[in-house]
């Protein structure tokens, strides 16, 4: 970067941090926006006249309340919620609803933040947001869940709608949160029209969509190997996390020829050196869907498995590697051990699972690195399908929701490539970055000053 750009990049971000001090994930996921733009905005008056970037910086508006709920011993508790509408420029806002006790502020503004140029990424009509509480489900019972959801929705509700706001899961929130949330909606509405998305299929929800995010990724992964005349083929592949993201990163990498032989949660992680199958996978969906255990368990059941304790697994060899669990899981230390040890491609599950060091790692040593705004759209495209299913009161079958799902990331990977392409190598980080501003930048500019 050109000394006269950093200085631009620096004024832009010693702003940004004097508006919001003690944000970290919030100014870590803008700059790394703002290195990329920044030659766009000197090169074009009208970004720079009308103030694209800092608006862009900037939520329409954070709702942020209180939520009040009973256990089933009878005691109250007061939990704190939130909803970042960041940028409707584009469409309705769109984006998950988190559970977990370190959401806050600047979690979730960054999360809404990515969430403006993933869905612009996908070429759907959506703009972003994001939502959540510091609400712990984990050693809850499902009573306590319905509750506490049925509380959240009371107030939430006046906040969203079809063509306002579309919420969706995340973090914490899966099926069983989904249905308590869009019960409640539906009761205070007096409406049943498609303003979540993860919704059970028995109520308005797409096939495919608790796999996408999950496919996606591979998908993405895929594409990159594939421009360079290779594929998941014969590959070993390490994945972090054991949920919904990760499962089926893992059953798709499996199905293009990749061979799995790591998942972790919180707790540690497995390594089975003998690969991951159907059978086994099968034994974790269970494990983890239903009975809501630890990875340890699996060894239980595969002793050739080892279990480690409280590391995540980025030491194990691989070509492919898939941060699928939580954000700045996958450090500068892990990336250039990931390096040491042959790894050729990253593509992240999660959001911003790779910290702002780890990816000038992976960029500098030329990894191909699919960042999260990319790699896992997936989720939020099927959530669009969803919606398009929702407003014409159909439902498409699986092998089309996975055919538009493959299509759409295609076009993604394709419009990575257009906007990042430097030579014979593609920066994938530059090219989400600059493709997703730009389409959100020309949608701005035609409203004018607002």
């Amino acid at each position: 970067m050109s000394s006269s750009l950093q200085v631009e990049v620096d004024r832009f971000m010693d702003g940004l941090r004097s508006n919001n001090p003690h944000q970290p994930e919030f100014q870590q996921a803008v700059h790394e926006v703002c290195e990329s733009v920044m030659p766009l905005v000197l090169d074009d008056e009208r970004f720079r006249h009308a103030k694209i970037l800092e608006r862009m910086a900037e939520p329409d508006r954070i709702i942020t309340f209180r939520v009040c709920w009973e256990d089933d011993r009878g005691d109250v508790h007061v939990n704190r919620a939130f909803r970042v509408q960041f940028n409707n420029s584009i469409g309705p806002y769109k984006g998950g609803l988190r559970f977990h006790p370190t959401v806050n502020k600047s979690v979730l503004k960054f999360l809404g933040f990515e969430q403006v140029f993933k869905n612009a990424l996908t070429g759907l009509p959506m703009g972003g947001a994001k939502g959540g509480a510091n609400f712990d489900p984990k050693g809850k019972s499902d009573r306590e869940v319905m509750r506490f959801c049925h509380a959240l929705m009371t107030e939430l509700h006046r906040h969203i709608g079809e063509d306002t706001d579309i919420p969706a899961g995340d973090i914490g929130v899966g099926a069983r949160e989904i249905g308590y949330l869009f019960g409640q909606y539906k009761r205070c509405e007096n409406r049943f029209v498609g303003t979540m998305t993860g919704k059970g299929l028995t109520f308005g929800g797409s096939l495919v969509r608790k796999e996408a995010t999950g496919y996606g990724t591979v998908y993405f992964a895929q594409h990159m190997l594939a421009r360079r005349g290779d594929g998941l083929h014969g590959k070993n592949v390490v994945i972090s996390g054991s949920g919904n993201v990760a499962i089926y990163a893992a059953e798709k990498a499996i199905e293009l020829g990749g061979k799995v032989i790591a998942l972790s949660d919180s707790g540690g992680f497995v390594h089975d050196a003998d690969g991951v199958n159907a059978e086994k996978l099968a034994f974790v969906k269970e494990l983890k869907e239903e009975r809501r255990g630890r990875i340890r368990e699996y060894c239980d059941r595969y002793p050739n498995a080892k279990f480690h304790a409280g590391v995540a697994p980025w030491g194990v060899p691989c070509e492919v590697a898939l941060p699928c669990a939580t954000q700045n899981e996958l450090d500068a230390d892990a990336a250039k051990t990931l390096i040491g040890n042959g790894v050729l491609a990253v593509s992240e599950g999660a959001n911003m699972p790779s910290t702002a060091e780890a990816v000038t790692v992976f960029r500098d040593n030329r990894v191909l690195f699919g960042p999260g705004k990319a790699a896992n759209a997936g989720g939020v495209a099927v959530s669009g399908l969803e919606q398009s299913q929702n407003s014409l009161r159909l439902a498409w079958g699986r092998e089309e929701v996975d055919q538009r799902l493959q299509g759409i990331m295609t076009e993604i990977h394709e419009t990575c490539v257009q906007h990042g392409q430097d030579g014979d190598h593609v920066d994938y980080v530059t090219g989400a970055n600059r493709a997703g501003f730009v389409k959100v930048a020309e949608a701005m500019l035609s409203y004018g000053v607002m």
